[in-house]
């Protein structure tokens, strides 16, 4: 890789900004100095500036506790974006997996990984996704059966895939899911007439929601965790 581009992949300065970095003698290779952005980086020279080395930054996997007011999107609007939450290099590197909408609250995964993403969030991949919702109204008596079978949603000409709904008390409910069409969750229980007033992700594929990670903090996942969820892509459909 060009020194120029190594310092961009691994600082947060521009292209152009560690061409400057480079042109003032900051910049040393195996200890000595380099100036010339196109300098080839090899695979094992120490690359230091001021004496502090760099490192290549990796793929990172994330998991964060959204609180209720922040959004997925990254387009302008009232509301923060949930990037605002992550303290990271390169942060315009990372996407969410999937969306939660702004006053959804729970897990959400962040990455710069496109292909992790896609095993997880493509239906294909029958990764589920487990919400907590809390709802206006008692759910009539066949509820499981109807979630179980699939609804039709309003604007949609296919019915959902088979969902697992489980009572927690009168006014709450589970909802194992394995799509992410929008507001997905808020409209299954509409179409049972009923209106949901907070939902909360708990977990997606075998990744729990750690219950000491409060709202609005962060933690890398472990590789183990990776890679397990990464082999959703195992389940996929025939």
């Amino acid at each position: 890789m060009r020194l120029d581009k190594y310092l961009s992949e691994s600082t947060d300065l521009s292209r152009s900004e560690a061409r400057k970095v480079l042109s003032s003698g900051e910049i040393t290779i195996n200890g000595e100095v380099v100036k010339r952005g196109t300098h080839v980086v090899q695979e094992g020279d120490d690359v230091r500036w001021d004496d502090d080395k760099l490192e290549l930054i990796g793929l990172r996997y994330i998991m964060l506790n959204k609180p209720a007011g922040y959004e997925c999107s990254l387009r302008n609007s009232q509301h923060l974006p949930v990037m605002d939450l992550i303290d990271v290099d390169k942060r315009d590197r990372l996407h969410t997996v999937g969306r939660l909408d702004v006053e959804t609250t729970g897990l959400i995964l962040i990455t710069d990984d496109g292909k992790w993403t896609h095993r997880i969030i493509s239906p294909r991949h029958r990764c589920d996704k487990v919400y907590l919702a809390t709802l206006a109204e008692p759910l009539p008596d066949n509820a499981e059966e109807l979630f179980a079978a699939g609804v039709l949603l309003d604007g949609e000409d296919k019915p959902t895939l088979p969902a697992v709904l489980e009572r927690v008390d009168e006014l709450s409910a589970r909802l194992t899911i394995q799509e992410g069409k929008y507001h997905q969750v808020r409209r299954m229980f509409a179409s049972l007439g009923n209106h949901v007033l907070a939902l909360h992700r708990e977990r997606i594929g075998s990744l729990a929601l750690n219950d000491d990670l409060l709202p609005g903090e962060s933690r890398y996942l472990t590789d183990a965790e990776v890679a397990e969820l990464a082999q959703a892509e195992s389940n996929e459909l025939d």
